[in-house]
């Protein structure tokens, strides 16, 4: 056996001396192959290829396999090992641990453990070669192509937009696996989050609320025969009478842009919208009741919700989604001046209530006020908004799970469902009377825009306050605070802007609009 170690791993030294020395021209081609291995169940020192790995393997007449025994411990879920000149098409092979097979839905994580491994074994060597420089990566599908295409896809993903020196730009393909509708839709996926997580990261001079305007606008282009976008001017928001929007936006020189978003995807055009509803504050500073100097940048990322929101209307519109959506995102930057709110302003909202405004800085559920009214008037099948909306969200729950407040428990589980899938997981909050009446208790006005008791419970005091804009019997709203940004904890996403919970939110619509196709073929053939 000793003898057989030494010679494959001479054979090994031998072939990366060839590729090295006699094969420049494969590694200007820049060519990478990444493959997956599963823990053996039972077997602490053995493990299971995946079918790609496997015809690699049997290719190779075993040599794969080999490597990996004598090559170091079995890879660990998550951990990589690359190898030089193994195939000739493939300069470098990574190999990935996916952990065990067949893990499935975990109960108590809520979410599907194995897409979670895949997602992320593949990110991490897709990233290890693109560290190499190596421009195309084919993609084991390991079992899941949308999962190991979603993993690739946002692995990848750099802000380096503004960087001198930037990363290599990598092409990726499925390898292995004829899933090619479960690759592009994951490629889609990815993509759509990675939209969110580009208008997030980009700096606020850059990202003012035109420029997102016309962002999403160009990115909705190709789909234009689905799609109508409307960018509604200051004039347009001053005849809707969104007295509460426009108390957050006056501070700023940059004006505010109401943008509307419909995608007409369902064949049958009587069919009541999904109302996608996000914050779209590109700059908090605070206003009058000014943030500490301390982490503010970050704030530049606070029109989150209606990143995710449109990138979702996106990417519902690149699936073709048979389904309508509305997207509705109020931008404006909230800044201190001599035109803005005073703490203790009181301000009229669309639906004609009174809001006395006692911080300056809990601006977003007053933007939101607004555009939850209009909202109702599409008479929608059901409204979700979502905001990097309270400090207190994030307190709770840290950067686990969206925080989920809403009044249908169909809705929750719709959104619960979605969520398991895509591994970006909510948590259902309370919506009690308790916290209603700490906002309704007013001095001024019909609402404070702050709980009467400040310190306590106060992503719950948010959400009650926008329950007073709401009488739609489906309605949630999705506190993002806690997931708006990534340092270390979701592994496939690198450090920064998360552009979270889009994926779970094109899933909720997929998903609504499946059931709506089904009930629709189900009337026609009764």
């Amino acid at each position: 056996m000793f003898t057989l170690k030494r010679a494959l791993l001479t054979a090994a030294r031998t072939n990366q001396c060839r590729f090295f020395s006699a094969s420049q021209n494969s590694w200007n081609n820049r060519k990478g192959l990444v493959l997956g291995v599963y823990e053996k169940e039972g077997e602490s020192n053995s493990f299971d290829l995946t079918t790609a790995a496997r015809s690699l393997d049997d290719a190779l007449s075993g040599k794969l396999s080999e490597l990996l025994k004598i090559s170091g411990p079995p890879l660990k879920k998550g951990k990589n090992r690359i190898f030089y000149g193994l195939h000739e098409d493939f300069p470098c092979v990574a190999v990935v641990g996916l952990g065990k097979n067949n893990a499935g839905v975990c109960g108590s994580e809520n979410w599907d453990t194995s897409k979670e491994n895949i997602r992320t074994a593949l990110s991490a060597g897709c990233r290890v070669l693109q560290d190499l420089e190596v421009s195309h990566v084919e993609v084991d599908a390991c079992g899941d192509a949308q999962a190991a295409a979603e993993g690739a896809v946002l692995g990848l993903f750099q802000y380096d937009q503004l960087k001198t020196k930037k990363k290599t730009k990598v092409t990726t393909q499925l390898h292995g696996s004829d899933d090619m509708a479960g690759w592009e839709k994951g490629i889609l996926y990815g993509d759509g989050q990675n939209l969110a997580r580009l208008l997030m990261e980009g700096p606020a001079n850059l990202i003012t609320p035109t420029v997102f305007a016309d962002t999403i606008e160009e990115k909705l282009a190709p789909y234009s025969e689905r799609v109508t976008v409307h960018k509604r001017s200051q004039g347009w928001i001053e005849e809707q009478q969104m007295g509460a929007f426009l108390s957050v936006s006056k501070g700023s020189e940059e004006p505010p842009v109401f943008l509307e978003l419909h995608y007409n995807g369902s064949p049958d055009k009587t069919q009541a919208p999904l109302l996608l509803v996000g914050k779209g504050i590109t700059f908090d500073s605070g206003g009058i009741s000014l943030k500490p100097p301390s982490g503010m940048d970050a704030m530049r990322a606070d029109m989150g919700g209606a990143a995710t929101v449109c990138a979702a209307v996106v990417t519902a519109a690149a699936l073709k989604l048979p389904i309508n959506i509305i997207g509705l995102a109020p931008l404006c930057e909230n800044m201190p001046s001599g035109k803005a709110s005073k703490p203790g302003d009181v301000v009229r909202a669309k639906n004609g209530k009174t809001i006395q405004v006692d911080n300056t800085d809990a601006e977003g559920r007053l933007v939101l006020a607004d555009a939850l009214c209009y909202a109702h008037t599409f008479s929608p099948i059901a409204i979700v908004n979502a905001a990097t909306l309270t400090g207190a969200m994030d307190v709770a729950l840290g950067s686990a799970a969206t925080g989920v407040f809403t009044n249908s428990d169909w809705l929750w589980e719709q959104l619960h469902k979605a969520s398991v899938v895509t591994g970006d997981r909510v948590w259902r909050m309370p919506l009690f009377q308790h916290y209603t009446r700490q906002v309704t208790d007013s001095q001024l006005a019909d609402l404070n825009n702050i709980g009467k008791y400040s310190r306590s419970g106060g992503a719950c005091t948010a959400a009650a306050f926008l329950r007073e804009f709401v009488t739609a019997p489906h309605w949630a709203h999705l506190d993002i605070a806690g997931v708006m940004s990534n340092k270390d904890e979701v592994p496939y996403l690198r450090k920064g802007m998360s552009g979270r919970p889009t994926r779970t939110l094109v899933e909720f619509a997929a998903r609504l609009a499946q059931n709506s196709s089904e009930r629709h073929s189900q009337e026609f053939l009764f």
